[in-house]
């Protein structure tokens, strides 16, 4: 298993730090790692396992390997892999919410609780956008492929992590306007990162596709 540490990490510091918005990012940051080891548990839980852990700007990303076993040719086990993948999607969000109830239900300093939830609730609506590599986006991918397939699953999802990130940043941009919030901004500039990364993993792997089909054609 492979260990990154992703340098832009310590920019985000910095802004964060000079913008007197650091607190609220540790804290985030804090939970995003819980929010992350939800999803290394459940993986664990479905007998997956970790290909990748790396911290990231706006949290920790862990990937899992594929196994042949899992995912073959047979439609049947790749739904059932896609299944497993959604469930490690949700384990996520699901974590933050548990947190949420509970600190709901303790005594505690009500400044920190607030914190707390607040955080935790920013994590549960970021992650749940349908934009793909967000957990929501992979669970509509999951979705997706379970429903059309491979090929037009990533299809589907790349034009819909388009439409929502577009949709997103329409809507930020009258909210920084109002609140004058470079956080908001930074999120937005960093979602358009990885959804345009994506975009350019999705075109060349849409090229191997048209020459696998074009070789078919010719046979």
């Amino acid at each position: 298993m492979r260990f990154r540490i992703d340098l832009r990490i310590f920019l985000f510091i910095v802004l964060f730090y000079f913008t007197k918005q650091i607190e609220i990012y540790t804290m985030i940051m804090f939970f995003a790692i819980i929010h992350e080891f939800g999803h290394l548990i459940a993986g664990l839980l479905l007998g997956m396992k970790p290909r990748k852990i790396e911290i990231v700007p706006y949290g920790v990303s862990i990937s899992f390997q594929i196994i042949p076993e899992d995912y073959n040719k047979k439609i049947k086990n790749g739904n059932q892999y896609e299944l497993k993948k959604i469930l490690v999607a949700i384990a996520g969000p699901l974590t933050n919410l548990i947190i949420i109830l509970i600190m709901l239900q303790i005594k505690f300093n009500i400044f920190y609780t607030l914190l707390i939830i607040y955080s935790n609730l920013l994590l549960i609506l970021f992650n749940l956008l349908p934009i793909y590599p967000l957990d929501g986006g992979r669970v509509l991918k999951g979705i997706l492929h379970i429903l059309f397939g491979k090929i037009k699953s990533e299809k589907y999802i790349n034009k819909i992590s388009f439409i929502s990130l577009l949709i997103l940043t329409f809507l930020s941009s009258i909210i920084i306007y109002k609140i004058e919030n470079i956080a908001i901004f930074i999120i937005i500039v960093v979602l358009w990162a990885i959804v345009i990364k994506e975009d350019m993993i999705y075109k060349k792997r849409n090229k191997i596709y048209n020459i696998i089909e074009k070789t078919i054609e010719i046979k």
